[in-house]
């Protein structure tokens, strides 16, 4: 790849281990292909270790995605808002527009806004609301996180097969231990990379909407 074909591809979640969980075989795919991929969280996940002061959660949750954007070949990125306490307020809407001013990126990635989780539904406004200031000039694609239980009435437009990145993808997530993924992961993730490539004619696959208004382009060119 030459440099003048090399992108920069962010992709903005609520926590840590959500772009992980959601898309971690594309971002993995995406760093192999040469592009220069970045995990924004908006949040240290503060919240999501029963027992734990938010300084012990966001410590051990940093470190954890630290090392999962390591595996994946990612940069990472705290953006400083709080777990669970997640706002939505001109300041915030100025915060992420200058982020992602400043980052210049090629493709955006967030959550789905018809989320049950509170934070993911704030973040994925966030960066729409930032998206639309920038005149809509790159395209932005929608992840699903735990689709059925959280992520609701998510039709895919694009699927990535990644079924050579799947193991790489799980070790990824299974380093996220705080948030006891193993115990878990195969009954949502799981099933849901099982099923996108049942979708796609392959053996597991990530699926993303793709913004109606964006360019009208196919994630496959970037891999």
């Amino acid at each position: 790849m030459t440099e003048d074909a090399r992108c920069k591809i962010i992709f903005v979640g609520a926590h840590p281990d959500d772009p992980e969980t959601a898309c971690g075989g594309t971002m993995a795919l995406l760093a192999q292909a040469g592009h220069e991929v970045v995990a924004a969280y908006l949040t240290r996940g503060e919240a999501g270790i029963p027992g734990a002061s938010y300084q012990e959660a966001a410590a051990t949750r940093t470190t954890e995605a630290l090392r999962a954007c390591e595996l994946l070949g990612a940069r990472a990125v705290f953006l400083g808002q709080i777990d669970g306490q997640c706002e939505v307020n001109a300041a915030r809407y100025d915060e992420i527009h200058r982020f992602l001013e400043d980052e210049q990126p090629d493709l955006i990635f967030t959550h789905w806004p018809i989320d049950t989780h509170r934070d993911h539904r704030a973040c994925s406004s966030l960066v729409y609301d930032a998206w639309l200031r920038m005149g809509r000039r790159v395209p932005l694609f929608y992840f699903e996180c735990m689709a059925g239980q959280q992520s609701h009435k998510f039709f895919p437009t694009d699927y990535v097969d990644i079924t050579s990145v799947i193991e790489l993808k799980h070790q990824a997530c299974l380093v996220h231990e705080s948030q006891r993924v193993a115990e878990w992961y195969a009954d949502s993730h799981g099933k849901m990379e099982v099923f996108r490539g049942l979708e796609c004619g392959s053996d597991y696959a990530e699926a993303f909407v793709r913004h109606a208004q964006s360019a009208d382009i196919t994630l496959s060119l970037y891999l």
